[in-house]
């Protein structure tokens, strides 16, 4: 039973729901992200409907409200989390408050779905984890690489030896600074690490490193380096490191946001004792499968909402009907190794 709300019981269980019922979903900061990668795909996957949004900005939370066919907006979240006709909630703010947003819900006796990376260091994720046993209810994060097609055969290939022994991974992501041409007040957030934990290399790796935990378990070994090599902004822009997994693939790394927009590259390059797969983390869709037998690229066609086939796992768990790949659990991993490969420069900048 729910000791919080013993009287939902009969309609909703955090790990599982009543044959035919429906989750009824309430997202905290209807901001760009969930404009086409995810907010359609919580009344558009089965069983699942959006009741409520909130967002601070009244004129925008209703304009959304209205635009994505909602009943109900509010500008505070704590309203929207105590909402009764709210079963569960999606948290899509900037990392600054998943920790406060979660735990909230949480206590409020609602499971919660949120944006990545998951808090905005490791210490926020165990919070957040601590909060969820102690009140049964589930913490999943919207690391949807796990559910899409390509991340999804190079998983498939690797498991199945088309490239041999798994023997070590690189990735290499170059991008331009649009700081380049913007006032600090004009800079997104995520270059500012009180509110992001750190730079673009939180937004954007974590997906790899997440990826990775999927593809070969838990990291338990890690050295990075960081600098802020270009002074745009406070966050460290160039990051290079190395790990480990436990299943004893060896990985490297390196990571700059600061290049000409000739340099820029996209790749993790997953090296077999008997060939390689490569395939880019953002530009999604496309492979190349390197073995014996020769040369093979690959397309695959994405769901119209990049987040739909998690969001459609998350529902289906909650009615008891499946089990979502991306948990509170491994995304604190992720966060976990973000923190490590970061932390010589945190230190100096102390």
């Amino acid at each position: 039973m729910n000791a919080l709300h013993p009287e939902r019981e009969t309609r909703f269980s955090p790990l599982g729901k009543s044959e035919g019922a429906v989750i009824r979903w309430g997202i905290i900061g209807v901001g760009n992200v969930t404009e086409v990668k995810s907010g359609s795909a919580f009344y558009k996957v089965p069983n699942s409907k959006l009741v409520a949004v909130m967002r601070r900005n009244a004129e925008k939370a209703a304009d959304y409200a209205q635009r994505h066919h909602v009943p109900k907006w509010y500008t505070d979240a704590s309203d929207l989390i105590n909402d009764p006709e709210v079963d569960a909630v999606y948290i899509a703010t900037p990392p600054d408050s998943h920790a406060s947003y979660a735990i909230e819900a949480m206590r409020a006796g609602k499971p919660v779905y949120v944006e990545k990376p998951m808090a905005r260091n490791y210490a926020e994720c165990q919070e957040m984890l601590a909060v969820s046993k102690e009140t049964g209810m589930p913490i999943r994060v919207a690391y949807y690489r796990r559910t899409l097609p390509a991340f999804l055969k190079a998983k498939e290939l690797v498991e199945s030896g088309a490239i041999g022994k798994p023997l070590m991974v690189n990735i290499k992501l170059y991008k331009e600074a649009i700081e380049r041409t913007l006032k600090t007040e004009e800079m997104h957030w995520h270059v500012f690490p009180g509110i992001s934990g750190g730079g673009y290399f939180f937004d954007l790796a974590s997906h790899q490193f997440d990826y990775l935990d999927f593809l070969f378990g838990k990291v338990n070994e890690v050295k990075g380096n960081a600098e802020n090599l270009a002074g745009l902004y406070p966050a460290e822009d160039t990051v290079s490191g190395t790990w480990k997994h436990e299943s004893g693939v060896i990985g490297t790394g390196s990571w700059c946001f600061v290049v000409d927009k000739n340099s820029t590259q996209d790749n993790i390059q997953i090296i077999g004792e008997e060939g390689e797969i490569n395939l880019p983390c953002f530009s999604h869709g496309k492979m190349t499968v390197i073995t014996k037998a020769g040369t093979q690229k690959l397309e695959f066609k994405n769901p119209e909402h990049i987040s739909q086939n998690l969001v459609q796992q998350v529902v289906k768990e909650l009615r008891g009907e499946g089990v979502c790949v991306s948990t509170g659990e491994s995304a604190s991993r992720t966060s976990w190794v973000l923190d490590e490969m970061v932390k010589g420069y945190y230190k100096k900048s102390d």
